[in-house]
């Protein structure tokens, strides 16, 4: 999301609060979201690909709400409605195509309204299958299956070169053109696991009944859209429904929230990035002490940039009655792995243990011969952060990410389960603790910091070469 974005966004967020304080805000949300997904899609260069992109996350979103919603709930006017002013956001978006200015809600040319009016008859009838299917445990598996392939083609270069390949011949332009950059798919992996959200808690009769427009509304709300934070639905509609804060507090509240993300971002951020590690400083660096101070450039650039998002995406949500969820919470201030990742990226880590870690702690410690307690830990710890890294990027270097920090996490248990039972000096003084304290957070962020070498680096063998000359071992 560009700044010029974020401005007007916290310009019609404020406009609501000094204009509508009081009335019902589902449709003004829900108009905002569909817009943005629409407007905040980078330029591609396949043809049409960057409006049909973000018609198919509305799509996507409305034919698994069709295909997890209690009948009593699909079948309202209400509903009817809702999808009928969907219906006319897009085609109005499709029509500036007529307009002679240049795009200005999209990120290029819309297709023809013929096309449009074409694709959405088709979405029409992928929701209506998804309601009227005999099946709905199939269809939702064969949903989440689908969600989970799709983050995987867009996330491996290889697989997003073929498909990149692929439609570039169905368009009928050249392929010496193509490169994995032409798939940017605006918001896909934070929708993705909405949606993924939401039909497993359906399975597991645990999901509330929602309109549609709520439902569209949380999957797309502009604030979260980009960088998250991911929010669940029970909280998010509770939110909606519910009463809106005081206006001024609101924007006492937001407005300071947004000022502090801005200047994390755009001051505190994009000057590190100067100086950040990247492919090309790592071949260039010569000594370890500029490759450390290159590693900690992009340790802290990191940390700020995704923390002043999120912050921005807080207090716009303050604006509009919606309180997000906190994402960051002092992570390298943390004395240990496993507090690190209860403060860091909060609700990923949330999401990934309420789906991943302990259902598959639950399976290997049932049955009648139940896995050890440290094999388990192990198995768990190493598969989550493999998911968590992975969901970042199917490549090695983020799968050795993942390892890197799953087999931290399991040998910080491991030392904690140990200092319990043989801590020799139980009632220590404070400066011992404070300095055990201290140490353990010099640790910890050296242990993070040396992590994101293979998250900055493109290749195992860049990365390898780049640690060596963090120890002096390379020239």
């Amino acid at each position: 999301m560009a700044l010029g974005q974020i401005l007007v966004g916290a310009a019609l967020a404020f406009l609501w609060i000094l204009i509508f304080p009081r009335r019902k805000r589902l449709y003004f949300l829900l108009t905002c979201s569909v817009i943005a997904v629409f407007w905040f899609q980078p330029g591609l260069p396949i043809r049409g690909l960057d409006f049909w992109l973000p018609f198919a996350t509305l799509a996507i979103t409305v034919a698994t709400w069709a295909l997890t919603a209690p009948a009593e709930v699909r079948l309202t006017r209400a509903n009817g409605v809702t999808a009928a002013f969907v219906v006319a956001l897009v085609l109005l978006l499709g029509a500036t195509r007529y307009l002679p200015a240049e795009p200005l809600l999209t990120a290029g040319r819309p297709p023809p309204l013929t096309w449009l009016a074409l694709a959405l008859a088709a979405a029409g009838l992928l929701a209506f299958v998804a309601k009227r299917g005999r099946n709905p445990a199939l269809a939702m598996s064969l949903t989440l299956a689908a969600l989970v392939a799709t983050l995987v083609v867009l996330k491996n270069p290889t697989l997003a070169m073929w498909a990149d390949l692929g439609l570039r011949r169905l368009t009928g332009q050249p392929v010496t053109h193509a490169s994995i950059a032409d798939l940017q798919w605006l918001g896909f992996s934070y929708i993705a696991f909405r949606l993924m959200h939401t039909i497993r808690d359906r399975q597991a009769g645990r999901l509330p009944p929602v309109d549609l427009g709520e439902f569209v509304t949380y999957v797309v709300f502009f604030p979260s859209l980009v960088a998250g934070p991911i929010d669940r639905l029970e909280r998010f509609i509770q939110d909606v429904r519910g009463p809106l804060p005081p206006a001024q507090d609101a924007v006492r509240n937001g407005g300071w929230r947004m000022a502090i993300g801005l200047f994390k971002k755009f001051v505190v951020a994009d000057g590190l990035a100067l100086i950040a590690l990247n492919a090309t400083s790592a071949q260039q660096v010569r000594g370890a002490v500029w490759a450390w101070v290159l590693l900690y450039a992009y340790a802290l650039r990191i940390y700020f940039d995704f923390s002043g998002y999120t912050d921005i995406a807080i207090g716009l949500g303050q604006w509009l009655g919606v309180r997000l969820p906190e994402n960051f919470d002092a992570p390298y201030l943390q004395p240990n792995l496993t507090q690190f990742w209860n403060r860091w990226h909060m609700t990923l880590t949330q999401w990934f243990r309420a789906y991943v870690f302990n259902p598959l702690t639950r399976r290997l410690r049932s049955g009648a011969r139940p896995m050890p307690i440290a094999a388990t830990i192990l198995v768990t710890q190493v598969v989550t952060m493999l998911l968590i890294g992975m969901w970042h990027g199917v490549t090695w270097n983020f799968a050795l990410w993942g390892a890197w920090h799953g087999l931290g996490l399991f040998a910080h248990n491991r030392w904690s389960d140990y200092m319990r039972r043989h801590d020799a000096a139980p009632g220590q003084s404070h400066a011992l603790h404070g300095l055990r304290q201290a140490l353990g957070v010099l640790l910890t962020f050296n242990y993070v910091a040396l992590g994101w070498v293979f998250f900055a680096l493109p290749s195992p063998a860049q990365s390898l070469g780049f640690m060596l000359k963090l120890v002096g071992a390379a020239g």
